[in-house]
């Protein structure tokens, strides 16, 4: 049912491209001429762009069953949508009108005619996702949330828009309003997070499904894009990834409204989008006018439906602020209220006579369908699921097992046993062996590295590479892409059907990724970052590879676990935190060099964030008190020796992980550090910012307040004055000796 006939690259009409160079022109948009059926040509179809050739014209026609509603209700549905975001905005006197005016209908279309969920069951596993990537637009989500019938967005709620405590923030938070799946705002990050939904659906789909069952996970990933979201690197890498992956439950409506803050792209975003989006293996199609065209939006989402093997990318020609006579197609409606007088004439040139945040009764009807029909296409699944389970009694338990997002019981007892007599490794090497002992226990662990496999040691050797073809596999291959690495596993993790994201790269190198590690913090996405090579201890790569702020910076970041183990017991004991902490991101430090299993270590001891390793007065008080962490710990150890010999009663305290610590009770952490003892040293190869909360005023620091250099470790510890001799100096002082 599909014409073969061949088009121009853009098929946009003649009249449609004087009327938009007519309203550039001028900077703003004529009244009716923009909108007044008779002045838009209609488009004749619907681009769709493949490798080696210049488009096919797709016929609507044939291609799209009959809408449930009329064209007259479905325009009132999308106005609808279009002034609650208006009147939200107002209220409020701060938000981005624009984007929900341009994209109401395909609003419409998604929330109504195309997606599968249950408003009443937001959490049902197998609905299909929408990630909102354009997050500024966030009353468009809102809206259409509170049409469709979820409990979490009632009229209440977006009429408090934006307001303190209230259920519809500025951007998209998934914490707070039910039914938003990820935690949008920084632009190109949505799309990152909808690629971790849909590897997260492949994976399970291939594990799970079986070709003479009902399907247990069959669900499409929807995602709202815009230029801002184009511009964005992050967004090429994570697409040029997905392309690769084959991800061909992943569609992307791009709205392509062509205005961002500083005016209309075309005087820094003028590459062909399409071109670029082919050349990356996606299934592209382009919707000329996704400001009326419901048909055209219809045709594009069911061929996409049809291209398994490939992620789609509709690209949705909209006018941002659509219907507002003097302010769409500008900068002005992207980021602030129309205000009375523009909404006024918005109203009368949609015409438009419903009160402020009135929803009609007829569009409450067309809405209602989509509670009935979640629950029965949930039930549906639910009977499915019956007769999977008789077939498939073993597969079933795991799913529900692992959908249920409970670790498996005795899950930790696959840890291996590590004692002070083990030989001492690199704390990476002691990962190596957590993740390869935790893969068989956990079957949500999924993750990898950066490029980097062969030296962060990420790979679980029992499992295969997650490729095209290939999801059941649990390695993944992210290439040089860390910011995208990030993001995408945020996307896993907020799938939030028991997989367990893990990602790896030098510990330099989460500077490429700080905007999505944030970010997972924020949305309480419980990843794991794997980061070797934590310090000047690296060696010859030199101060381009040496992390010196990093674990301050992280240990600033709130709600985010900053760990750095010394040895193999604490590396046990900080995969078990980071995998207990399922609403909270952990990043593990890791060493390049070798060290020793101290005595005096332990899991447990992790588990506290700082903890006495060694006393040598175990009925009284310490003269001074040594504080250290990964690789220097050891220091303070071989420090502690010396100065208990020259007549010192020394405590060694190991601090792994102050947000652990700083989750105990007042009385736990005045006797691992007693508030009278005031003579202290930490040490630790990094900056000294941050340790003033633990050694005080009084205390002295053995670290690095400055760039590393390029030599063999030893050598750098000696020069920069980290030294076990440099503790016992240090130790000296502050105890008065």
């Amino acid at each position: 049912g599909l014409s073969s006939s061949i088009v121009s690259s853009h098929l946009v009409s003649t009249s449609m491209q004087t009327a938009m160079k007519q309203q550039r022109a001028s900077g703003r948009v004529s009244g009716r001429s923009a909108f007044s059926g008779s002045q838009i040509a209609k488009p004749v179809g619907v681009r769709v762009a493949n490798a080696g050739r210049s488009g096919a014209l797709v016929a609507r026609a044939q291609a799209v069953a009959a809408p449930a509603a009329s064209k007259e209700l479905v325009d009132k549905c999308v106005n609808t949508i279009r002034f609650l975001a208006i009147d939200a905005v107002n209220k409020s006197k701060s938000g981005h009108p624009g984007m929900p005016m341009g994209c109401a209908p395909m609003g419409y279309l998604l929330w109504n005619e195309v997606m599968k969920y249950n408003p009443k069951n937001f959490d049902w596993i197998n609905r299909d996702r929408f990630v909102l990537s354009a997050g500024h637009g966030s009353m468009f989500q809102y809206a259409m949330l509170h049409l469709a019938g979820y409990d979490s967005v009632s009229m209440d709620d977006i009429k408090q828009f934006r307001q303190w405590g209230s259920q519809t923030p500025g951007h998209p938070e998934n914490f707070v309003t039910k039914g938003v799946e990820v935690t949008t705002g920084p632009l190109g990050t949505g799309i990152c997070n909808a690629i971790g939904i849909a590897v997260a659906e492949a994976n399970l789909a291939a594990r799970f499904n079986k070709p003479d069952a009902p399907k247990l996970i069959d669900h499409y990933t929807y995602c709202i894009l815009g230029d801002g979201c184009m511009m964005e690197g992050v967004s090429n890498e994570a697409c040029s990834l997905a392309g690769h992956w084959g991800l061909g439950k992943l569609i992307a409506l791009y709205d392509d409204n062509k205005i961002s803050i500083d005016g209309h792209t075309e005087i820094s975003f003028t590459e062909d989008v399409c071109k670029r989006y082919e050349a990356l293996g996606w299934h592209v199609l382009h919707v000329q006018d996704g400001n009326t065209d419901y048909d055209g939006m219809r045709a594009a989402i069911a061929e996409a439906k049809k291209v398994t093997d490939k992620p789609t990318l509709i690209k949705v020609s909209t006018l941002i602020g659509y219907g507002s006579p003097n302010k769409a197609d500008t900068h002005d409606v992207h980021g602030a209220p129309l205000g009375a007088e523009e909404t006024a004439a918005t109203r009368a040139n949609l015409k438009w006579e419903f009160g402020e945040f009135e929803v009609p009764a007829d569009v409450k009807e067309v809405f209602a369908q989509c509670v009935s029909k979640g629950a029965e296409a949930e039930a549906e699944w639910k009977k499915g699921c019956e007769e999977y389970a008789k077939k498939y009694p073993a597969e079933w338990a795991e799913f529900q097992s692992l959908t249920s997002r409970e670790l498996p019981a005795g899950w930790e007892d696959a840890l291996p046993k590590v004692t002070p007599e083990d030989k001492g490794l690199a704390t990476r090497q002691w990962s190596q062996t957590m993740l390869n002992s935790l893969a068989p226990a956990l079957p949500g662990l999924i993750g990898g590295s950066a490029d980097l496999a062969p030296s962060n040691l990420t790979l679980m050797k029992m499992f295969g590479d997650f490729q095209k073809g290939q999801y059941a596999e649990r390695n993944l291959r992210f290439g040089v892409r860390e910011h995208a690495m990030g993001a995408i596993c945020t996307g896993i993790a907020l799938h939030n059907s028991g997989l367990i994201p893990y990602c790896a790269t030098f510990f330099i190198f989460s500077d490429y990724m700080r905007a999505a590690m944030r970010v997972a913090a924020l949305s309480e996405a419980g990843v794991i970052y794997v980061m070797t090579h934590d310090s000047i201890g690296l060696g010859e790569d030199g101060p381009t590879h040496q992390p010196v702020e990093h674990l301050a910076s992280f240990r600033a970041m709130p709600d985010i676990m900053m760990m750095r183990p010394a040895g193999g017991m604490e590396t046990v004991g900080a995969y078990k935190q980071a995998v207990l902490h399922r609403k909270t991101p952990s990043v593990i430090a890791l060493s390049r060099q070798n060290m020793p299993n101290l005595p005096g270590t332990s899991a447990d001891g992790v588990a506290k964030g700082g903890y006495v390793v060694s006393c040598g007065c175990p009925e009284g008080k310490p003269d001074v008190i040594l504080i250290g962490t990964g690789s220097e710990l050891e220091l303070a150890a071989g420090a502690a020796v010396d100065l208990t010999a020259a007549g010192l009663k020394v405590r060694v305290v190991s601090m792994p992980c102050f947000e652990l610590f700083e989750k105990q009770g007042k009385e736990y952490k005045d006797s691992v550090l007693p508030p009278t003892i005031t003579a202290r040293v930490a040490v630790e190869a990094a900056t000294s910012f941050g340790w003033d909360r633990y050694i005080g005023f009084q205390g002295k620091f053995i670290g690095i307040d400055s760039f590393g250099a390029s030599a063999p470790a030893p050598k750098l510890y000696s020069e920069f004055g980290i030294t076990k001799e440099a503790v016992v100096a240090a130790g000296k002082a502050v105890a008065g000796k």
